[in-house]
Order: structure tokens, then C-alpha cells, then sequence
């Protein structure tokens, strides 16, 4: 597995093209998915906005879904499952854009929520610090962008958040501000970015720093936006 530090750009090399434990390129639900998405679009650009479109509106985000488990942030089980948090997310999307040949990394940083619910705060100890947010990182005209597919436009309409947009030039990141300029995202650590996910570390980290009830996964029939005041 390759790492590259904060302040450092990956180089583009076969690493970032190949199918791996969690980002299963090769998997044919993998491969189906980026085809049948991609549909006739030429551009690697045109088929990396139509994948992290794909990915941000048809997994639905969920935090509570949060488990040391590895086999949920396999690319093919975030599909089968059809809702996830951030970083099985950014699988996906990074193991569908090699599904197409664009090289893809797992880019993960530290951010504070300032918008995060009650009921998720105590879940999380009390705190709105939501270590290792994952997004993906597409080498695109030969430049990496990064490219947040977490927030559904569903969950974002009901919190009142403006909605992570990507055109594959920029970075596609969470905005600071919501739609009425209430602060909403803080990104404070970046911990860089990988060739597949560092998941020994995600899984230490987590156990260190996170309540055990954080990592235990959904209770039955709960859903994170049933929580969530409409804007």
C-alpha cells in the first residue's frame, strides 16, 4: 500500500489503478455499476462526475452505520448495502473510477461538524470531532482533485446544507458555511492520501479515540434522518 503525506501529490503510478481488498475494481457489481453509470459519456471527467453523483444521491449517508467490521468498506458491500458514512463512500467511488480506468486514492482528514445532532454528538462521547473523514481523490487532466460523495442531496435538503458539488476541475470538499451562513464544516488534520484503505489504522484510531457504542453499528430500523430537524 502506498502513502502519501500531507502536502504531497500521489504519483499516478499502477497503484492507484489496481483492484485491492476494499477497493474491489475487478468485482463484476463493481465494473456493472461504473458502466452502466458511466453509460456513453467519452471524458474521464464526464465519467467522474456522473460516478460521484451516482455515489453522493444513491448510497444514503448514515453514521450510524459506523462498525469495525472490514467487510463493510469493501467497494461491493457499500453497493449491496445502499447506505453507508463517509469513508465506505469514498470506496466506492474510488473503486469505481479504476473500475473505468482513472487512477483513484482514499484521502482521509480530521474535520469538526458544527452542525452535528444532538443524538449523534452523544453517540460520538460528546464530541462533534469526526476523525478520518474519507473522500475520495481522482487523477483527472492530469491534476488530483478531491471529491466528498458523503451528504446525499435528501439528508442535505432536510439540514439545510449546501450540497457537495464536483465538476472533476476542483475539489469537491464540504462547505464551511450551511445556506445561511450558520459555520458547518472545519477540516483541521489531513492525514493524506492512500492507495487502498489503511484500515489497521482507521480501526486503532477509532478504538482510541471513540466510545464503544460509536462503532456498534444501527439499532434495528434506525435511520440517521429520522434524527434530523427539517430545515
Amino acid at each position: 500500500m502506498i502513502h502519501t503525506p500531507p502536502g504531497s501529490k500521489p504519483e499516478p503510478g499502477p497503484e492507484y489503478l489496481q483492484s485491492t481488498r476494499f477497493l474491489d475494481s475487478d468485482s463484476d457489481t463493481v465494473r456493472r455499476f461504473a458502466q452502466r453509470v458511466a453509460g456513453t459519456e467519452a471524458s474521464d471527467i464526464g465519467r467522474a462526475v456522473k460516478l460521484f453523483y451516482a455515489v453522493r444521491d444513491g448510497i444514503r449517508y448514515d453514521p450510524y452505520s459506523m462498525r469495525l467490521e472490514p467487510g463493510i468498506y469493501v467497494a461491493s458491500h457499500v453497493l449491496a448495502a445502499k447506505s453507508a458514512y463517509c469513508i465506505p463512500k469514498a470506496i466506492l467511488l474510488a473503486a469505481a473510477a479504476r473500475a473505468l480506468g482513472i487512477p483513484c486514492g482514499i484521502g482521509l482528514s480530521d474535520v469538526v461538524n458544527h452542525l452535528s445532532t444532538e443524538k449523534l454528538k452523544e453517540r460520538m462521547g460528546g464530541t462533534t470531532y469526526f476523525m478520518h473523514h474519507g473522500y475520495a481523490v481522482l487523477y483527472l487532466e492530469e491534476q488530483w482533485v478531491k471529491a466528498a460523495p458523503a451528504f446525499n442531496i435528501e439528508l442535505c435538503t432536510r439540514f439545510g446544507v449546501l450540497p457537495t458539488e464536483f465538476d472533476g476541475h476542483s475539489d469537491a470538499i464540504f462547505q464551511p458555511y450551511d445556506a445561511v451562513r450558520r459555520r458547518h464544516m472545519e477540516y483541521v488534520k489531513d492525514h493524506g492520501v492512500w492507495s487502498d484503505l489503511p484500515y489497521e489504522k482507521v480501526d486503532a484510531d477509532f478504538r482510541a479515540f471513540y466510545p464503544v457504542e460509536c462503532m456498534s453499528g444501527n439499532e434495528p430500523g434506525e435511520k440517521f434522518e429520522d434524527g434530523v430537524r427539517v430545515a
